[in-house]
């Protein structure tokens, strides 16, 4: 099920009225509408220069960047080909940012990753030579395939923005983020990615293919550039000052008490729902509040709605919940589950 697939019928009497309700009453922001203004020209320049690549994934390309301005991390699942790694190069050369790709593997050591120490033979002393997750924006290909002592090498890293070499701490540049991958059919020769893992996924993204006229364009847009689509068609629009700026908007904006309420109480349904054996936790409670808070500054909203936490559950939380056997022997989703919480839950009135 895509994102944009979030299913909406069928709201309770509360569902219906509250949302326009929500809306109509603007609350106050701190943030003058001149900066929401430009702050969502500025997001809208950010995501539809990506778009000229990744021609048919809006969804994924909104999301990424929801995830990049939060601050958060993203794993991205589908089947090889469809950009993911496109992706990465585009949003780095949208900001003029700095990226580096891992390839994961059976045989990947930690150090592969974050880097080691080494003797300098002619002073006798060691230096510390940096691995590639001292970068700006991270991308760990196919992560499922590498054994869980490097998948853990990532724990600090995503959660720290530090790495300890030798028992020397190490700074990451800002901003930093990770965008992992992992292909959903080949699962021979993988290691699952442990729960403590996910959890610091701010988002998982679905990367679906694209349709039939979105395919075609594609197709004649990757046969008619040599040097490859991300060079001739990708400039950059925000520096990385501006990036970092933006970043620091999202604090500002806005959230009732009644829908900060909501958003924690579909969390929290998600521990106790029939059918789920393992629900979110408290980080998945921060996650869909800082996301809620990006997609309103995306629509140039200085608060958030009820409707913009209903747009970032999926992604949010599709990772965090387990299913019981009997629900995945039913061929039922985390998708699935997660729309019967945000059917019966009450919206606030606002």
């Amino acid at each position: 099920m895509n994102d944009s697939e979030l299913d909406t019928s069928s709201p309770t009497e509360a569902q219906q009225s509250a949302p326009s309700e929500a809306q109509n009453d603007q609350q106050p922001s701190t943030l003058d509408q001149s900066i929401l203004d430009q702050a969502k020209a500025q997001i809208d320049a950010l995501k539809a220069n990506i778009q000229k690549v990744l021609i048919g994934q809006n969804d994924v390309v909104e999301q990424v960047v929801i995830a990049f301005l939060a601050g958060g991390h993203v794993l991205l699942e589908g089947v090889p080909g469809l950009g993911k790694t496109l992706l990465i190069r585009a949003l780095a050369k949208s900001i003029d940012l700095d990226y580096k790709r891992v390839q994961f593997t059976p045989d990947l050591m930690p150090a592969d990753v974050t880097g080691h120490s080494m003797l300098d033979i002619a002073s006798g002393k060691f230096n510390i030579r940096k691995g590639p997750a001292f970068t700006n924006l991270l991308l760990a290909d196919e992560i499922n395939r590498a054994p869980a002592k490097t998948q853990a090498a990532l724990l600090e890293v995503m959660q720290e923005y530090q790495i300890t070499i030798d028992g020397q701490s190490l700074a990451l540049d800002t901003p930093f983020m990770v965008l992992a991958t992992q292909n959903p059919i080949d699962n021979e020769g993988t290691y699952p990615l442990p729960e403590a893992e996910l959890d610091r996924f701010m988002l998982k993204v679905l990367v679906s293919y694209p349709e039939h006229a979105d395919e075609l364009t594609l197709t004649k847009l990757n046969t008619e550039h040599q040097t490859g689509i991300v060079n001739t068609q990708i400039n950059s629009v925000l520096t990385q000052q501006e990036a970092i700026q933006l970043r620091e908007l999202v604090s500002q904006v806005l959230m009732d008490d009644k829908v900060l309420e909501y958003a924690v109480g579909l969390v929290r349904a998600t521990r106790e729902w029939d059918g789920i054996v393992h629900g979110a936790g408290i980080r998945g409670s921060i996650a869909l509040v800082q996301a809620a808070k990006v997609k309103a500054m995306c629509e140039g909203q200085g608060f958030v709605t009820p409707d913009h936490v209903k747009a970032v559950l999926l992604p949010v939380l599709r990772h965090r919940i387990i299913l019981s056997a009997e629900r995945e022997i039913a061929g039922t989703s985390n998708e699935a589950i997660l729309n019967e919480i945000l059917h019966q839950a009450e919206v606030p009135r606002q």
